[in-house]
């Protein structure tokens, strides 16, 4: 199976009708499967950045079509984090507790093909996140 934005759309719609369970679980998740992270979220408060996430996954589902946008969108995001000092063994932590809290959060609706089609999906984005990090990190040497 390829990515599948219907599957995309449908399990994100799902969730983000339980106002804010998805991100707050996300959060939840990757702080206690990875309890370092948490010192890189210290700018905002818990509300913000949840809002943040949600919005940025919205805004990539809604660009899914637009290879442009999304490598313009994720690579200065990647180049945002390294300034945050995200490294890149950490995006597949986000990855896996972003697919585990949208099962959760999803629930009995939850397939498979959802697991699979989100898998796909994030190892696309973090490609494109990774490679804004290394122009960025290039740029600082």
């Amino acid at each position: 199976m390829s990515l599948n934005p219907t599957l995309l759309h449908e399990s994100f719609e799902i969730a983000a009708e339980r106002e804010g369970a998805l991100t707050e679980r996300f959060y939840e998740l990757l702080f206690s499967r990875y309890p370092q992270a948490q010192a890189l979220f210290g700018r905002n408060v818990p509300a913000q950045q949840q809002k943040m996430l949600q919005d940025t996954l919205l805004a990539v589902l809604e660009h899914l079509d637009d290879e442009t946008w999304l490598a313009e969108t994720l690579g200065t995001l990647g180049a945002t984090h390294v300034d945050y000092e995200v490294e890149d063994h950490m995006y597949p932590w986000v990855g896996e507790c972003l697919i585990a809290a949208l099962e959760e959060t999803v629930g009995e609706r939850w397939t498979p093909a959802h697991a699979e089609s989100w898998a796909e999906a994030y190892g696309a984005i973090t490609k494109l996140v990774i490679a804004g990090a290394e122009k960025r990190r290039a740029s600082l040497v």
